[in-house]
Formats: C-alpha cells, structure tokens, sequence
C-alpha cells in the first residue's frame, strides 16, 4: 500500500481538496508554491501512462476542475501541471499556481509550511470545487 493510499484511506492526515469515486487531491506537504496540489487516482497504479484512455482521461479533467478551484481561491496568472511521479510508486499529477515559470521549480520547496496556512489554503480550494 502506497502513502497516497494510506492519505485516501484515513491512515494518514491530509489537507484534502476535492474527492470523487475514482480520484484524491490533496495539498502537497512539500510544496514548491502555496497551494501545490496532487491530484491521485484511487486504485494503485505507479505509472500514469498505464492506466486506462479513459481513466487518465478522467484524471485530467478531475484535474482541472481542482486547478479551476485553485485558480478562483489562490492569486496566480495560471496553474502549472506536471507529472513527475519518481518518488512515490502511485500515479499522480502535481498543480501548482503560477506567477511565473520560475513558481515550478520542484528543487526550491516551501521549509516548514505553515499548517494553518495550509488548511486554510485546502479549505478555500474546496470551496470553489464545482460540481
């Protein structure tokens, strides 16, 4: 079981933005910018171009509902999106709210993010979900 299975199943505490019957998005502990979101399927896979047409398909556009989200509750010119997924064996996708490219860079991380912060952020993102 990977810890993004052990975040979706309640084992590990997350900052939790958004969930549907097939996907997680949750705020990245070491985020690059505030308000750095993964987006995971539920069912483990470790890479994402082995899921299905239709469930990448559907990952992406869970995606971009939660970077719509972002979008209206962070201050940002748009949300970058990358697929990284080296660190943890669980096909996820990384949302980060932009000013500029330079916002992306996954080697310069937020040391010690607030909690508080960070629940508000998770908070504010789920507020704006929609349906």
């Amino acid at each position: 079981m990977t810890i993004f299975s052990k975040i979706i199943a309640g084992e590990i505490p997350c900052y939790k933005v958004a969930e549907n019957d097939k996907f997680f998005a949750f705020l990245d502990i070491n985020p690059v910018n505030w308000g750095h979101t993964l987006v995971v399927p539920k069912r483990e896979e470790d890479y994402i171009f082995d899921l299905s047409d239709e469930e990448l398909a559907e990952m992406m556009v869970f995606a971009k509902k939660v970077a719509k989200a972002m979008k209206k509750a962070i201050e940002c010119r748009k949300v970058g999106v990358t697929v990284l997924g080296l660190e943890v064996p669980h096909a996820h996708i990384h949302l980060v709210p932009l000013q500029k490219e330079g916002d992306m860079d996954f080697k310069s991380k937020i040391s010690n993010p607030d909690p508080k912060r960070m629940q508000e952020i998770a908070e504010a993102i789920a507020a704006n979900i929609e349906a």
